[in-house]
């Protein structure tokens, strides 16, 4: 017998609030380290967790945190220009570019090969730009004693 459409729907609404409880915190956390805002990252996490959503009933068996984290990632590059320079914490030091990939290097464990997949850039150009953030990183801040 086939499941009726309100049966399908409650089904897709548990295992996606699932997936949200599990995964929500670290994709939040991608999401505050690439922003250096709280408000940003809420908004961009919220808009990246509606498009995953959208796409559910698609994903035939794909994980639905690379699916998340993908929309994560190309919303912020998508809107990069907002969020050119943050003050807040040690990242905020770094261009939107050189966060993105120091997060999907550092905290997301991409090898060079699929950040510039997911970049869009070449593996050497990643892995010039993530030399450069991480020397930026670990160089005094202006004004520190």
């Amino acid at each position: 017998m086939r499941e009726g459409r309100a049966a399908v729907a409650a089904r897709r609404d548990r295992e996606f609030d699932a997936f949200v409880a599990g995964a929500g915190g670290r994709l939040l956390r991608t999401a505050l380290l690439l922003t250096c805002d709280a408000a940003a990252a809420e908004q961009l996490l919220t808009l990246s967790l509606a498009s995953t959503y959208a796409a559910w009933d698609r994903l035939g068996g794909d994980d639905p945190y690379d699916l998340a984290r993908q929309e994560l990632v190309a919303r912020f590059a998508r809107s990069s220009r907002r969020h050119r320079r943050a003050h807040d914490g040690v990242l905020g030091r770094l261009t939107p570019r050189e966060r993105l990939v120091v997060v999907l290097r550092l905290h997301e464990g991409f090898a060079e090969e699929q950040a510039a997949a997911a970049l869009g850039l070449s593996a050497d150009r990643v892995r010039a730009v993530c030399a450069r953030a991480v020397a930026a990183l670990c160089a005094r801040p202006r004004g520190a004693p």
